[in-house]
């Protein structure tokens, strides 16, 4: 028996102190956002592309529409903006920089809020060092963690090596790989591990040298460098980042391309940000 106030599992309530706070931080990061030139954006709560966006489609909540056509639930706002941005309003509206307030759902009843950000044509180091500054504002300690994608979809083409060993972090495994340079290429940790690539291969020492000229542009002295991390987006193939304290995940962005589309983007994920200054108040 389901109970009158019951919430679904995964769904979120704010109320009282909480729900001030999540106003209050989606208010001070639409002023800043404002100030730094993005005008904003609320896309629909259905989408028919969903799917191009995540690598397993098993996370989508799926329905029909009037014409038996598949829609899902937004669990990403990232390919209807800029989709919407680049083949509806170019028409009228010449605007590079748009930012979102708004949930995204999983299956099966998961909510989660965001504060997010897409500069169409932009660079990783822009939407870094502006969602730096919105954490800072907020008034979180956090490590910002950047990545590549481009290494390690190199490292399952050119090298052999598979895509599970990277994406479940197998290190025992990876180190097995005939390749003298992967343990090096392993144990790469911060930014001072970049400035030597002579042991590299060309391909690989060339995405290793765009982590580097990337770090030296974001405002940060918390960088931590992680060349295998693999994250579950159809659209990231580059360069990305994620900010972090302990097991609280604050925010992640990077660059990508989207039907032909090239921009960089990030969210913060404001369920997390409450919670911990809940805890911590």
């Amino acid at each position: 028996m389901i109970l009158e106030h019951e919430i679904p599992s995964g769904s979120k309530l704010y109320f009282g102190k909480s729900a001030k706070l999540k106003r209050e931080i989606e208010n001070k990061s639409a002023k800043m956002l404002e100030s730094f030139g993005f005008s904003e954006i609320s896309t629909p709560l259905f989408s028919y592309h969903q799917q191009e966006g995540f690598i397993d489609s098993k996370v989508l909540v799926r329905i029909n529409d009037t014409q038996n056509h598949e829609v899902s639930l937004r669990a990403d706002s990232t390919v209807d903006v800029v989709r919407i941005a680049t083949n509806r309003l170019s028409r009228s509206e010449d605007i590079k920089k748009w930012f979102y307030i708004q949930p995204i759902f999983s299956f099966p009843t998961n909510e989660h809020h965001q504060i997010g950000a897409e500069i169409l044509d932009g660079t990783l180091s822009q939407v870094a060092n502006i969602s730096l500054k919105l954490l800072d504002e907020i008034g979180l300690d956090f490590k910002l963690q950047l990545a590549n994608m481009a290494i390690a979809n190199l490292l399952i083409s050119n090298y052999g090596v598979d895509l599970d060993d990277i994406k479940s972090v197998k290190l025992d495994k990876l180190l097995k790989y005939n390749l003298k340079w992967i343990k090096s290429l392993v144990n790469i940790s911060k930014v001072e591990d970049l400035k030597d690539l002579s042991i590299y291969p060309e391909d690989i020492a060339q995405e290793l040298k765009s982590m580097l000229s990337v770090a030296k542009e974001i405002e940060s002295s918390k960088i931590i460098v992680s060349p295998l991390y693999y994250a579950p987006m159809h659209y990231y193939n580059s360069l990305l980042f994620r900010a972090f304290n302990g097991q609280d995940l604050y925010l992640t962005g990077g660059v990508y391309n989207i039907k032909g589309v090239n921009g960089a983007g990030f969210a913060i994920y404001t369920d997390a940000i409450i919670a911990k200054k809940m805890q911590r108040d």
